[in-house]
Formats: C-alpha cells, structure tokens, sequence
C-alpha cells in the first residue's frame, strides 16, 4: 500500500470515529485527492450517496450519483471499484488517481453517516451485482 494510501486510511477512520470531519482532514485528503475530492464533497452535500445494503446477510453497495445533467447513477464500492468512466481511465489505465469522486463521495459519506440506506433483499442485491 503506498504512503498516500495509508495516510489517507488514517485520516478515514479519523472521521469515522467522530463521525465529523475537521478542516485538518479536508486539507489533508484534498492534497492526496484534489479535485476529486471537492467533487465528492458536492455529492455528498446533495445527498446522493445511498448505500444499498442486502438482508439479511448486511452485504452492501453504494449507488453514487454523478454530477452531469443526466444524473447517472453508479455502483460502487468504496475501497475498490467504480462502474464510472472515470475510474477504468484515471486509475486503472493511467495509474494517475488513487481513486474516483463517486468512491470518495461514498467513503466521506459513510465515514459521516450521510448516506441514505436503502434495503433490499440478498436476491435484489445479487440482481444488481450481476449488472456490473
């Protein structure tokens, strides 16, 4: 894991503890993540996370809109993947990203507990999955 990484790591469970954010930890994660954090931060304030969350097992994805006049929707987890242009071309092609707004935008929500949770059965979850 690089040092970015880490550091961003510890600045997540920071807020997570909290459950708020300082400006310390705004600065340090817009230096690590730039504008694409500024982006997510929008997101964020326009309540466009959901977390879709599978019962019974608790197994969830985040569901982010995106910031163009058609408001996509995209699935993602946080840590790892998005299903968004953006993260196939900045970050796994060009390696210039540690990740994207919409899994920023998930990350900052949960860590806040903004997200709106929306429950859906294992199998209703499993049907989405499959789309990706």
């Amino acid at each position: 894991m690089s040092a970015s990484s880490l550091v961003a790591e510890a600045v997540w469970k920071a807020i997570e503890s909290t459950g708020s954010v300082t400006d310390d930890q705004l600065s340090i994660l817009h230096f690590l993540f730039g504008k694409n954090l500024e982006r997510a931060t929008r997101i964020v304030d326009q309540r466009g996370v959901k977390r879709v969350l599978g019962e019974p097992s608790g197994r969830s994805i985040f569901q982010v809109v995106g910031e163009s006049r058609r408001k996509e929707e995209y699935f993602c987890f946080a840590e790892h993947y998005c299903a968004c242009y953006s993260f196939f071309y900045d970050i796994v092609n060009r390696g210039e990203q540690l990740c994207c707004k919409h899994q920023l935008a998930a990350r900052l929500a949960a860590s806040l507990g903004a997200c709106v949770e929306v429950k859906v059965s294992d199998e209703q979850l499993a049907v989405l999955l499959s789309k990706l």
